[in-house]
């Protein structure tokens, strides 16, 4: 597998005015993919230019990773005279993206008089225009009320913003779709994404709101637990945590005859009067299988575990850190990855889509300067 820069939004511009994690990624996502996207910031950046982690001079790693590819302008869009021309960038544009709402401005009603097909998106909080992000709306979901340990008391978030990835995805899919849309009617659109519908969408898909609806049994706590199949985190003896996971009866069959507890296994059947072949019995019946299993993880060092694991079918992974990750051949012998040569970050090895066309990864591309093509951007797009 190589690299490839054919790339199929190739001539479509775009213009982004944005903060954060959902629109950004919509961006970038589009720009790996071919589209000149132009994001306007205000003088100086915005709410998110010097979000954490940062460099040891101040530079925002966070805001690089999230802007690769793109170009940047620095415009004052408190000024008349700065509006009017982000108004005549997006004119000249096929595509505007934000998420900073209830600017007159830069709305699809004004902007459409400019450009009649025009495709406009914009990311809000909730439906209602009440604010909202990922973490209140995470919060107003419920999963922090099924996050965490069986035995925990209070709400437990997770650390990824799963809304804002899967909002700046849609967002990325939405513009594609519009994009074919025009060319097959000659019409425009005006995309209107709230990011807690992301979120209620997820929830009921996966069955979390259908579950209550439809049998009135509210989701269980169940920490490392997998809902509904058997899986669960075993210790070794020199501390390493494994995630196991046995989704159909040949993986249970082989995980009882790894760990020596296929007669034990058959003699809790006969007790209990269940059926593991069955999923939802194994899920059951989760506790006292987690018993038998842990005491085989107990007496082997995460070496041998990692050995009889890998010479079966079951479903394993051991708990490794960020470090150990970015250390890890998934990254420095994976051709998602390339050297990039960032300004003001330094060299890494970064990602560009995780999908590959024809066998090939697109490269990534560094993230402007702020500021980069405040000149350039005019000239091109505009004859200035």
């Amino acid at each position: 597998m190589g690299v490839t820069d054919d790339r199929s939004l190739s001539g479509v511009r775009i213009v982004e005015i944005s903060s954060f994690v959902a629109v950004p990624l919509a961006g970038m996502t589009l720009a790996q993919l071919g589209a000149e996207v132009v994001r306007i910031d205000p003088v100086g950046g915005a709410a998110d230019y010097h979000r954490w982690p940062l460099t040891a001079a101040g530079d925002s790693i966070y805001w690089a990773g999230l802007n690769k590819g793109k170009r940047s302008m620095e415009v004052d869009l408190r000024s008349p005279d700065g509006q009017h021309l982000v108004q005549r960038l997006i004119a000249a544009a096929d595509v505007f993206i934000t998420n900073v709402t209830g600017r007159q401005w830069h709305c699809y009603e004004a902007l459409r008089t400019l450009r009649h097909d025009l495709i406009h998106l914009e990311v809000v909080g909730r439906a209602d225009g009440s604010t909202g992000v990922d973490y209140t709306v995470n919060a107003a979901t419920g999963f922090p009320l099924v996050t965490g340990p069986a035995d925990h008391v209070g709400p437990v978030n997770h650390v990824m913003p799963s809304w804002d990835v899967s909002c700046g995805l849609y967002a990325a899919l939405a513009v594609v779709t519009a994009l074919r849309r025009r060319d097959a009617t000659g019409q425009g659109s005006s995309i209107r994404l709230p990011l807690d519908d992301v979120a209620l969408a997820t929830a009921a898909n996966l069955g979390f709101l259908t579950e209550v609806m439809v049998t009135g049994e509210q989701r269980p706590r169940l920490g490392n637990a997998v809902f509904g199949q058997y899986g669960q985190d075993f210790t070794s003896s020199d501390g390493a945590a494994f995630m196991v996971v046995a989704l159909t009866p040949r993986h249970f069959a082989d995980l009882t005859a790894l760990t020596g507890t296929t007669k034990a296994v058959a003699a809790v059947a006969d007790t209990l009067g269940a059926d593991f072949t069955d999923e939802g019995q194994r899920y059951a019946h989760r506790d006292v299988l987690n018993a038998l299993f842990a005491a085989w993880f107990r007496r082997r060092t995460a070496d041998a575990v990692t050995d009889a694991l890998a010479g079966s079918s079951v479903l394993w992974e051991r708990y490794q850190s960020f470090a150990e990750v970015a250390a890890s051949p998934r990254v420095t012998a994976n051709p998602l990855f390339g050297l990039l040569e960032q300004p003001r970050i330094g060299a890494y090895l970064a990602p560009g889509l995780p999908m590959s066309f024809d066998g090939n990864h697109i490269r990534p591309a560094p993230a402007p300067a702020l500021g980069a093509d405040n000149q350039a951007i005019p000239r091109q797009w505009l004859g200035e």
